[in-house]
């Protein structure tokens, strides 16, 4: 092929906001409080903000944080990296200071984008220890530090950079299977294949006002956000969840599509019983009764009306959908392969259960500085998910569980290791073991059960504040048992976790199957 067309055939993220400035420049891209930004704002914003960070030196490789609540900066300074070739982590706000400085050692970015309001006070600490010569900026500062400050720094035309879209461009940080979280690297064109596919799933397209009141650091809320985007549409931006602040929004934006967790949605219809707000644009009656995931969507949207599917952050969130057809998790992405392999990485005939195996540009890239588990994971030729399930007769997929354990709290993933790993810091710690605990409202409460050292002597509340001062806080355990000693795997020193449960009340972790 000739080379000119090599260039010509290349389509990255940013591309995507160059040609919404041609073909919908006076349409609403964001809504920020009192920000309102057309599509052509939003491009030429973003393309002042890559002219900055590529005369600073940011460019193809390098990382830039985002360490702050939910803002309309977020996208935009995606769209930036997309147009440098850099790539954007945005973190997650609520951790704690010796995770985050874990993440910026892990993560090694050159430019980090921070925020004061509310979370200020841990990240300042963390940039003390943390060391470093990345470049930190404020966005929620008016200043020469701040973040409007950089975007002015840089000039209106747009160099038009040929960027690869296998280049990695979205790293979340997830599966904390050593005892600490891993940076997914995901490439443009695992974001902009799924984009296309959540559109349709959601019915997403350029009429659709998406309400991001999900953290922006959870796929879950990433994928309507990405597809309204890239579908033309007007994403609007509120700092964190609030029962409230959403039904204010609803009403006033006319928000067709959010992601609302379940506690949220009890407020949501309590506040709201006597119908005071006007949600009829995402709803058809205060009480809500379209939700049944956070995710909402109009009632007639494929992905709402056959509600299912299989995924994690590694392959953009889902890699099957039941609206495709099936039963159980539903059928594959046509983006994908899926295959059920045992431990030798054999395929296993269709009604055993086999850990899920993924092949197809929605993969990640790999996880960031891990060398020995990217080759662990890819060994066989696909990427090992971790998770078991099995295919039915008719081809589709049911998630059985996950291979390592993993709690699930609201609509956050746990893993057990990680917050071990934080309890057995304590000097009075002998031996642990993280278990779910079945819970009404939030599915499943974290209990940790401990064994204490010798003549050591330490209570719950302790126990519970040593991991709030280490770990985000909704990992740290809401209960703690103390026995005298752990059952174990007969062989090994290895906890007995199925025991573990059995006595402590374990139980209401994912499946579907």
């Amino acid at each position: 092929m000739s080379g000119s067309y090599n260039l010509i055939r290349l389509h990255g993220f940013g591309d995507i906001a160059r040609e919404h400035r041609r073909s919908r420049p006076h349409l609403l891209a964001a809504v920020d409080g009192g920000t309102r930004l057309t599509y052509a704002d939003f491009d030429r914003r973003s393309t002042r903000l890559a002219n900055a960070l590529a005369d600073q030196g940011i460019g193809e490789g390098s990382r830039v944080l985002w360490l702050g609540q939910n803002s309309h900066r977020i996208l935009e300074t995606l769209v930036a990296c997309a147009k440098v070739g850099a790539s954007l982590c945005p973190a997650n706000w609520r951790s704690s200071v010796e995770e985050v400085k874990a993440l910026i050692a892990d993560y090694t970015p050159h430019l980090v984008i921070w925020q004061e309001a509310e979370v200020g006070e841990t990240m300042r600490a963390a940039r003390a220890d943390a060391g470093g010569d990345a470049r930190w900026v404020q966005h929620d500062l008016d200043g020469p530090d701040g973040y409007e400050a950089l975007i002015a720094a840089g000039d209106e035309q747009d160099r038009d950079l040929r960027i690869s879209p296998e280049l990695p461009l979205l790293a979340l940080f997830t599966a904390a299977f050593a005892g600490k979280p891993n940076a997914a690297m995901l490439p443009h064109s695992t974001l902009m294949y799924q984009n296309l596919l959540i559109s349709r799933g959601q019915m997403i397209d350029e009429r659709s006002v998406h309400l991001n009141s999900g953290p922006l650091f959870h796929i879950g809320t990433l994928l309507g956000t990405l597809a309204t985007f890239h579908l033309g549409g007007c994403n609007v931006y509120t700092p964190r969840v609030d029962a409230r602040t959403l039904l204010e929004l609803i009403q006033a934006e006319k928000v067709t599509h959010a992601f609302v967790p379940a506690p949220t949605i009890a407020q949501i219809r309590e506040i709201n019983k006597d119908g005071a707000y006007d949600v009829s644009s995402l709803w058809s009656s205060p009480a809500a009764p379209e939700w049944k995931f956070p995710m909402c969507m109009p009632a007639d949207a494929p992905m709402l009306r056959q509600m299912g599917g299989y995924g994690q952050s590694e392959v953009m969130g889902l890699i099957s959908f039941l609206f495709l057809g099936g039963t159980g998790a539903g059928r594959v992405s046509p983006m994908a392969q899926v295959a059920l392999l045992d431990d030798a990485g054999r395929e296993v005939p269709a009604g055993e259960v086999g850990e899920f195996a993924v092949r197809g540009p929605l993969v990640m890239a790999g996880y960031l500085g891990a060398a020995a588990e990217n080759e662990r994971r890819s060994r066989f030729g696909w990427h090992l998910t971790n998770d078991l399930g099995r295919r039915t007769e008719d081809g589709s997929l049911i998630f059985v569980g996950p291979k390592m354990a993993m709690i699930k709290s609201a609509d956050e993933n746990i893993y057990p290791v990680e917050v071990e790993a934080c309890i057995r810091q304590h000097p009075a710690v002998a031996d642990v073991c993280v278990i779910g605990v079945p819970d009404p409202v939030w599915r499943q409460n974290v209990k940790a059960v401990i064994v204490l050292k010798a003549d050591a002597s330490v209570g719950e509340a302790e126990i519970v504040e040593h991991c709030r001062a280490r770990i985000a806080s909704y990992k740290k355990p809401k209960l703690v048992a103390f026995v005298t000693a752990l059952p174990k795997i007969p062989g090994t020193q290895f906890n007995d976790r199925k025991a573990i449960d059995a006595a402590h009340g374990g139980g209401g972790y994912p499946s579907f199957g």
